[in-house]
């Protein structure tokens, strides 16, 4: 079978395309045709050398969809579409590959009004939103903030947000265009900080009350102004570092507000917290109350350009490669 393997954690030019046996399944492995898969800021970590648990060679890829060719079971027949993440692409060869072993707990079937592109794009964000809002303490009526609408963690969780009943849910945007493009999809709150600070646009939004919560995937300096548009008593919660992995706090945003902020990471969670959210965000997908957003599609020989654009190219929406 085809993988794009990466030979060393030396950036893009490392990509190859290989060719290796298809893998044997074991007791609680299913095996999975892959259709799609979604390239994440993670992979790009790893293959800069920068996710220090991670092995070489590896063929990368955290999230991907496909079908069902042997052990499922009676949950997972044969045939059946299905969504997922996990180790992969980390600790175990992942989904830039067109067949994966995936334990059956990270599995779960694609609603038949979702096609497996756009389904690609949903496990890492869209359960990454759902659980870093549960565990800080959302509910209808809260408001919530999530910058980088382009990003997907970002759009997860501003959709999530909305659709699960918050009272303001506001992501923002560096790019002027990106921002027209946000309010074009129907986001309406979205902050254009080419024009205006973040916490000046919260502040607009909220009439001065702030956020309950923020969902930060992007670090520096953005984490450093979500940090003033808190409300009294609020949480911000740092998951990424795509602007930079050092931020400078100003510790009276969290001592003035009686503020928190956490740390969150997916694959820390217990299985609990992921049977709750793929029941929560497939619930919504099949009502139409999320819709993931897709900006490119490549297939998986040109995964390299794929990855560059996602990190140089900075899209809106998720990329995904396709078999």
């Amino acid at each position: 079978m085809r993988t794009m393997r990466a030979e060393a954690f030396s950036g893009y030019e490392a990509l190859k395309l290989t060719e290796v046996a298809k893998p044997a399944i074991s007791d609680g492995r299913v095996l999975v045709r892959i259709t799609a898969a979604g390239v994440t800021p993670l992979d790009f970590t790893i293959l800069s050398g920068k996710y220090s648990r991670a092995k070489a060679p590896l063929v990368l890829g955290n999230e991907g969809t496909g079908v069902v060719t042997d052990g499922g079971g009676t949950d997972f027949p044969v045939g059946s579409r299905v969504m997922f993440t996990g180790p992969y692409g980390v600790a175990e060869d992942g989904t830039y590959s067109e067949w994966v072993a995936v334990r059956k707990q990270d599995l779960c079937l694609i609603p038949e009004n979702v096609d497996d592109v756009s389904a690609a794009g949903v496990p890492v964000a869209y359960l990454t939103a759902h659980m870093t809002l549960a565990l800080a303490g959302f509910h209808a009526g809260k408001t919530v903030l999530a910058p980088a609408i382009g990003g997907s963690v970002g759009n997860a969780v501003t959709q999530l947000a909305r659709a699960l009943g918050a009272k303001h849910a506001i992501s923002s945007s560096t790019n002027h265009a990106k921002a027209e493009q946000a309010k074009a999809l129907g986001f309406s709150e979205v902050i254009d900080t080419s024009s205006e600070s973040l916490t000046d646009g919260v502040r607009r939004i909220t009439d001065g009350y702030g956020a309950d919560i923020v969902i930060d995937a992007i670090g520096g300096k953005i984490l450093s102004e979500a940090l003033g548009a808190l409300a009294l008593g609020g949480s911000l919660t740092t998951l990424g570092y795509a602007a930079s992995r050092e931020a400078t706090i100003d510790v009276t945003n969290l001592i003035w507000r009686r503020a928190s902020i956490q740390s969150f990471s997916l694959f820390a969670q217990p299985q609990a917290a992921f049977t709750d959210a793929w029941n929560a965000i497939v619930s919504l997908l099949k009502s139409g109350g999320i819709k993931p957003v897709v900006a490119e599609i490549f297939p998986l020989d040109e995964a390299p350009d794929a990855l560059r654009h996602l990190i140089e190219g900075r899209p809106f929406g998720k990329v995904i490669l396709t078999f």
